[in-house]
């Protein structure tokens, strides 16, 4: 069983004092480490004098780029031999980074997921269906080894192959899956295709999200067409990957596992800590790793802790589904904007399909935001004012939103590129 009431329910007042006593020893641990024994003697932070968890706006901030320019071993705080495992961001937008596990790191890790996998109401008696990535990716062996912890019969589907992912769900009565959200809604296509209904001809019942940012129309999208409960999930590889936040069955925020991470949410520009119930950047403190402690990493983002407590009695605090992230903003006439935005307005109208592309071009000094919209076929095959109706209600809800007015391109369904991974949703063409 892993209801963990005790740790679970903990008074504020005790979790605190765990953390506390957590963190004296995590400060310890990243002090034997290159990096932070260097930035504490520059700073003049010394561990030994941190009395309360206030103590910690002392320790100046790890950003990514700290993780980059200490590649490979900089942030270790134990001998290699005493590592088991590595796992790698994508590196994507410049050098990955990398984190390292002991044997004990990944126990933690593992204990983690299959607490937020339990706390949904999964059980010995499911069928698992990993449908994520296995390899440096966080996702599909954070899942897999919490899903065998549960004591789950477990599928390493791993991504890609569609129809071969149908066929195994049918042989084997999955009852269980995990995935990314854009790859769900395409799936939804090879279901048609195969004729095959995933609210009868499957025994699906709870699906895991993750990996993309994605919006509560979204999520219900995908609820209707599974005949499922989806549940939000929260990781990033600088803290274990899934499980540092994942939703009980009320589905309402994600609930940190304090016990383990100590959360912070701040003003992105001014640094400074925001009240509970602001937006800000989350910023996060590991509490029990010991081959790569990491404190006070700026996670860039975007979201906030939802006030008071939960009605299914947890005592970790809960943040609202990450907003987007700070390095994913576009800034167009002086606006601010997130790809969530778009995705969670053209979620809420009709006849609007599961996919869209956003492309930034710039046109001598102005900057015009491109998107392309698929929608559903009927709108192509009859009167095609209709088609021009909708694409007049997509820019003015657009609009009103993001408060510039998009130039808007309706296509058929599929499109536009869609796969396994995780969808692009943004091209950038402007330079610099």
């Amino acid at each position: 069983m892993y209801w963990e009431k005790e740790i679970e329910t903990m008074s504020r007042e005790k979790l605190e004092e765990l953390q506390l006593s957590r963190l004296k020893e995590s400060l310890k641990r990243a002090s034997r480490s290159f990096f932070y024994d260097k930035s504490f003697k520059e700073t003049g932070f010394n561990p030994d004098k941190v009395s309360s968890l206030k103590d910690i706006e002392n320790i100046p901030f790890t950003t990514k780029d700290d993780l980059r320019e200490h590649w490979p071993y900089g942030f270790l705080a134990v001998s290699k031999d005493e590592l088991v495992r590595m796992h790698s961001s994508s590196g994507t937008t410049g050098r990955a980074t990398v984190i390292f596990h002991t044997a004990n790191d990944i126990n933690e890790w593992t204990n983690l997921v299959a607490r937020s996998m339990y706390m949904t109401g999964m059980r010995k008696s499911d069928v698992f269906q990993n449908m994520m990535t296995y390899g440096l990716f966080t996702g599909g062996l954070g899942f897999h080894y919490g899903a065998e912890k549960i004591g789950a019969l477990t599928i390493p589907a791993g991504a890609g192959n569609s129809k071969r992912q149908i066929q195994l769900m049918q042989d084997f009565g999955t009852t269980v899956i995990h995935i990314i959200p854009s790859y769900a809604l395409h799936l939804i296509v090879v279901f048609e295709k195969v004729r095959v209904d995933p609210r009868k001809d499957i025994d699906l019942r709870i699906a895991f999200l993750g990996a993309e940012p994605h919006s509560e129309k979204t999520r219900q999208k995908i609820e209707e067409l599974y005949g499922v409960k989806a549940f939000n999930s929260y990781g990033l590889s600088e803290m274990n990957g899934p499980g540092v936040a994942f939703e009980c069955q009320f589905q309402d925020g994600l609930h940190i596992w304090e016990d383990n991470f100590f959360v912070e949410i701040i003003d992105p520009d001014t640094l400074k800590p925001v009240p509970d119930g602001e937006e800000g950047e989350l910023v996060m403190t590991t509490l029990l790793r010991q081959g790569m402690p990491v404190l006070r990493y700026r996670t860039q983002d975007l979201t906030r802790i939802i006030p008071g407590p939960c009605p299914c009695g947890r005592t970790h605090r809960r943040i609202e589904r990450i907003k987007g992230r700070t390095d994913d903003m576009m800034i167009l006439k002086g606006v601010n904007i997130f790809p969530l935005q778009i995705e969670k307005k053209l979620m809420e109208i009709p006849g609007v399909g599961s996919n869209f592309l956003i492309m930034l071009e710039r046109e001598g000094f102005n900057d015009d935001m491109h998107i392309k919209v698929e929608v559903q076929k009927e709108f192509f095959t009859g009167d095609l004012k209709q088609l021009e109706k909708l694409k007049r209600k997509v820019v003015e809800e657009l609009k009103s939103d993001i408060l510039i007015t998009p130039k808007v391109e309706l296509v058929e369904p599929n499109s536009l590129p869609s796969g396994e991974g995780k969808a692009i949703r943004v091209i950038d063409n402007r330079e610099d």
